[in-house]
């Protein structure tokens, strides 16, 4: 078969093939290129779940009746000067409304704020009609029905309805995030409607959006990031460890106000919270990442989702820096969820709230009694719960669990966690402050501090190494070896040495002794894939410290164990001194806090 050109509108076909891959991506593109047009209401109808129709009007500058066939002609596009690392818009390919156009029935009609009347395009499977004037308000209404049908092939690839309407609005709010300003509104046939109105500019009008999105419940247990390097700026808002979720979904990031969804960024966030959260709950988030255009290329793909940053590790010691001390930064803090659960419990109607799925960890709880106090092993002067720091919880069983009876001391409760009046079940330490009830899981308490306590002790001495009788040569690309051995150093920190052997090979003289009996290979190998990703040694890390959580588990305080009231005020102490002591090492509460106030509302008090 000769080679000859493909007619426009197969060429526009082909593209829409890579630009709208389904509803949310008509409504994504329409969106964005309202608020290009400085938009300060968006107004968005659906109906069939998109494949129906779409209509999105705005209120922006509209654009001429003299543009409007350019405006759905390919490649022409108003938001792109001849500097294409310098792009300010959301939008800049000039590709997405002739997309639209071909596998739709398009219509635009728009008018400018200079015009007296409006004009009308309309666009029909890649079928362009001439421009006739038609009455509008100032601004732009783009209505797109029968999506797909020039390619009834890509229909038998849609989900139900249900599922293309829930992606829609979750771009909606996706993009309503980073434009808290605009006022924003989704309708559908069932009459549902999602209306955001606007919240404002400033940190502040930002996280009243970020609440009207994510909800009141993540504004009460978030933090705020802001953090600056080398001219590229992190900010926004990240979870407490205590308030998580079973899946990514709820974690939204910007780059330059342009919504992405990222792997640097993703594995970012896994990073700076791997210490407080197990692998399985992730955090929500909205982050925001300013920086020169010049620095990041949104040009990777036509969808405009992902990007590629100039310096990426730059980027994503930006992200875990900022979040780790941000976390540290902000003390002890329980969720309100907890709290709100159990209020709900104790409701006259006896309607509780569903309890959080939190990941099943040792909780002690079937653990046998201690007959005889059973010492932490000792990790020296360097860290640890050691013989010395542990000693205070290693005393004979008292028989008189209750604190004293007595006023607590006054300063106690001026502390996070107040002073401890008592025991219950010989598992929960309940604690008093001025305004609030305190409830902690010792187990899972304690947990975290040696947890913690190992990882400083390791930290500061190094991990011990254990030499192989014979070294393990591993085979490997010659620029995975390469880039081992720039890193070995490091990895002799964490007890694994290791050593070129030859071109496209290693040599593992001494694997970290914590980890006993390893796939010495395979750990190469996977460090060496992370290593060529994201240029880090986490995969080590994360064993290494997989193995700390397991000794922390055992070596805490059991559920069960009667504690002093000394104990436990000491306990308390020692959770309000280390940060992330508001989860254990499986992502559980350590505590619960009730204010005073719903205490008494519970009572009839309020």
């Amino acid at each position: 078969m000769p080679i000859r050109p493909l007619s426009e509108t197969m060429v526009n076909q082909i593209a829409a093939g890579e630009v709208i891959e389904r509803p949310a991506s008509v409504v994504k593109e329409l969106v964005e290129n309202a608020l290009d047009a400085g938009a300060t209401r968006v107004d968005v109808a659906t109906a069939g779940g998109g494949l129906s129709l779409i209509r999105v009007t705005d209120d922006g500058s509209g654009i001429p009746e003299a543009e409007l066939s350019l405006a759905v002609a390919r490649h022409c596009t108003s938001k792109l000067t001849d500097d294409i690392n310098d792009i300010r818009a959301l939008g800049f390919r000039g590709e997405a409304l002739p997309s639209i156009g071909s596998v739709s029935k398009l219509a635009i009609r728009s008018r400018t704020a200079e015009a007296e009347n409006g004009a009308e395009i309309a666009v029909d499977g890649g079928r362009v009609a001439s421009v006739r004037p038609a009455p509008a308000n100032r601004g732009t209404l783009v209505e797109v029905r029968d999506l797909f049908f020039a390619t009834p092939a890509r229909l038998k690839f849609m989900k139900g309805e249900r599922a293309e309407a829930t992606a829609i609005a979750d771009t909606v709010k996706r993009i309503a995030i980073a434009f808290p300003e605009v006022r924003f509104s989704l309708s559908g046939p069932d009459r549902s409607t999602l209306d955001l109105a606007p919240a404002g500019e400033g940190p502040e009008g930002r996280l009243a959006r970020v609440a009207q999105v994510l909800g009141r419940e993540f504004a009460e247990n978030s933090l705020a990031v802001d953090a600056l390097r080398e001219g590229v700026r992190l900010d926004g808002y990240i979870s407490i460890p205590a308030y998580s979720r079973a899946n990514a979904l709820q974690q939204f990031a910007y780059v330059n106000g342009r919504p992405v969804r990222d792997k640097l960024i993703a594995g970012a966030l896994r990073a700076g919270f791997a210490d407080v959260l197990p692998r399985d709950r992730h955090p929500v988030t909205a982050l925001f990442l300013t920086l020169d255009p010049a620095l990041v290329d949104v040009n990777v793909h036509p969808a405009k989702s992902d990007v590629r940053f100039r310096d990426p590790g730059l980027v994503r010691g930006l992200i875990v820096g900022a979040i780790r001390e941000t976390l540290a930064r902000s003390g002890i803090r329980a969720a309100t969820s907890g709290a709100d659960g159990m209020m709900a419990a104790f409701r006259a109607d006896g309607a509780a709230a569903a309890a959080p799925a939190w990941p099943r960890g040792d909780t002690g709880v079937n653990a046998p009694l201690w007959t005889t106090p059973q010492p932490a092993r000792s990790f020296g002067p360097a860290g640890g719960f050691g013989e010395a720091m542990q000693a205070v919880f290693e005393t004979a069983r008292s028989t008189d669990m209750r604190a004293d009876a007595s006023e607590p001391p006054v300063d106690l409760l001026d502390r996070d966690l107040g002073a401890a009046r008592a025991q219950v079940h010989e598992n929960y330490i309940v604690a008093q402050t001025r305004d609030s009830l305190i409830i902690v899981d010792q187990h899972a308490a304690h947990e975290r501090l040696v947890y913690e306590q190992l990882k400083t002790a390791l930290a500061s001495r190094g991990v011990p190494a254990q030499m192989l009788l014979v070294p393990e040569i591993v085979d490997l690309g010659e620029d995975d070896a390469e880039r081992l051995a720039r890193h070995a150093d490091t990895l002799r920190r964490f007890g694994l040495s290791v050593e070129r052997f030859g071109p496209g090979a290693v040599a593992v003289r001494e694997t970290p002794a914590m980890l006993g009996e390893v796939d010495a290979g395979q750990l190469i190998r996977d460090l060496a894939d992370e290593i060529g990703e994201h240029d880090t040694t986490e995969t080590l890390t994360r064993r290494l410290d997989a193995i700390a959580a397991t000794m922390a588990c055992h070596g805490s305080v059991r559920s069960g164990r009667k504690l002093r009231p000394e104990e436990m005020n000491a306990l308390l102490r020692q959770m309000e001194a280390t940060p992330g002591s508001g989860t254990c090492n499986h992502g559980r509460p350590t505590y619960i806090e009730l204010k005073l106030a719903d205490i008494e509302r519970l009572f009839g008090r309020r």
